[in-house]
């Protein structure tokens, strides 16, 4: 194998270019061995072909049993493995079609109106200050609110929701954070737990009493399927659309030409988001795989039970499948990207993020045609972590 300097996959430093270091593995070793900030094993996969090949593989399964466990964590964490994402068919299957009976392509559109009013509330507060900071002030809130909304998160709650949220995501960089998440994590447990109960025994209008009575076959969600189906929502729910509006921003800005062709065509919204998916997505991986078996991949075997991620944002920047592929193109045709992963367990809330994101930022650039960075690109941070890729802040100007 190639002698390809060791990086720290989890740092804000690879965050804020990783496309040259996968560019390399794509060239000299497509399926490449190496070591996560945890000391665990993982091998990476990057060309799109075979990132294809993995996420139809039922061969790589999502049973963490097979891989390199951490024992005294399965216990207290056991009722959130049982999530879609997680999980192998048939008990995939099962779950995401008990919730595909309320989470329909109707009820997405109909958030169609809110997205709007929220995207233009939140310009209006900012507005007058011809600033703000785009993560916190913007990108999080529409995602967050919707998602909170639709579940029936009282408003009182969704700072702590938020907070939650983020403790999970970034305990992922690390042992320490793992650690240090632990609190946080038990917290948000109890408290989904304690809203679940209270929808079974006083349903209300919302997602959550509707997945309690969710039922196909006479089968419905367990008690801890649907703790571990609320949280799957609540953070998937908002942390993919909050990276995706940030991402695509940074990314428009710092390609002036395709800036002004968004502004001279606003239809351009839509191919424009999937090509913002393709460049600068919002996951960076797919979520864990583990061979049921040796695997061969490319040629090279991946041991049995060892940890594999099936790299998205290498594979939507292949030559092979891509012309030019690091350049920003709006009009992109076609534009088979990845950016939602593959197969049996591709996003279910992709529908959604689209949506918001097309309306975030339409209304961001047609209402702040000046817009532009408030600090150096150099100092911008990106988030710690291994399956998402997002900004911890941007700010942004809009005055004249």
């Amino acid at each position: 194998m190639p002698q390809i300097p060791h990086v720290n996959l989890a740092s804000s430093e690879f965050k804020a270019d990783p496309f040259p270091f996968y560019a390399r593995l794509r060239s000299e070793a497509p399926v490449y061995r190496t070591k996560l900030p945890d000391k665990r094993t993982v091998w990476l996969i990057t060309s799109y072909k075979d990132v294809l090949a993995v996420l139809k593989d039922d061969r790589f399964c999502k049973d963490r049993a097979k891989a390199q466990a951490q024992p005294w964590m399965q216990g207290m964490f056991k009722p959130l493995m049982r999530n879609m994402l997680d999980l192998d068919a048939p008990d995939h299957t099962r779950l995401r079609g008990l919730v595909h009976t309320v989470f329909t392509p109707r009820l997405v559109e109909n958030l169609r109106g809110r997205a709007q009013n929220l995207a233009d509330e939140l310009l209006n507060r900012a507005e007058a200050r011809g600033r703000m900071e785009l993560v916190r002030e913007y990108a999080v809130e529409i995602p967050t609110t919707i998602i909170a909304e639709m579940l029936g998160v009282p408003v009182k709650d969704r700072l702590k929701f938020r907070k939650w949220s983020n403790a999970g995501i970034s305990s992922s960089a690390s042992r320490f954070g793992i650690l240090k998440a632990i609190p946080d994590i038990i917290v948000f447990i109890r408290y989904v737990r304690s809203l679940a109960k209270a929808r079974r025994t006083n349903p209300e209008g919302d997602l959550i009493s509707a997945l309690a009575r969710s039922e196909q076959g006479g089968d419905q969600l367990s008690e801890d399927e649907l703790l571990a189906m609320i949280v799957l929502l609540l953070v998937a729910g908002h942390e993919t659309t909050v990276n995706l509006i940030g991402n695509g921003v940074l990314a428009l800005l710092a390609n002036p030409y395709q800036l002004d062709r968004l502004h001279n065509d606003p239809a351009l919204i839509k191919s424009g988001v999937e090509e913002l998916l393709r460049y600068s997505g919002p996951l960076e991986t797919a979520t864990e795989r583990y061979p049921r078996e040796d695997t061969s991949v490319a040629g090279v075997t991946i041991p049995r039970g060892e940890l594999v991620f099936a790299v998205l944002a290498s594979a939507n920047r292949d030559v092979q499948q891509f012309e030019n592929p690091d350049r920003l193109d709006l009009g992109r045709e076609p534009n088979p990207h990845v950016a939602f992963g593959y197969g049996m367990h591709y996003c279910l809330g992709a529908s959604l993020a689209r949506l918001e994101a097309q309306i975030a930022i339409a209304t961001l650039l047609r209402r702040m045609p000046n817009l532009r960075l408030g600090t150096p690109s150099a100092r911008l941070r990106w988030k710690r972590g291994l399956v998402l890729r997002g900004l911890e802040s941007l700010p942004v100007r809009f005055d004249t």
